[in-house]
């Protein structure tokens, strides 16, 4: 599980530098970025929950 967890964050934190080079350049953040992001925290709150649950 924490595997995941790592895995996920890199995740994130590379799909979050992506954005931040989006509007470095002057883009727009498409809309559908903003759903991508939230899914990835989502699933990380998930995780921290479930591993938690099963270690207590």
């Amino acid at each position: 599980m924490l595997y995941f967890l790592i895995v996920v964050a890199v995740l994130l934190l590379g799909y979050a530098g992506v954005l931040v080079s989006f509007v470095r350049k002057g883009r727009k953040i498409p809309p559908s970025a903003y759903l991508v992001l939230a899914a990835l925290n989502g699933l990380i709150l998930a995780a921290v929950i479930a591993w938690a649950v099963a270690r207590g």
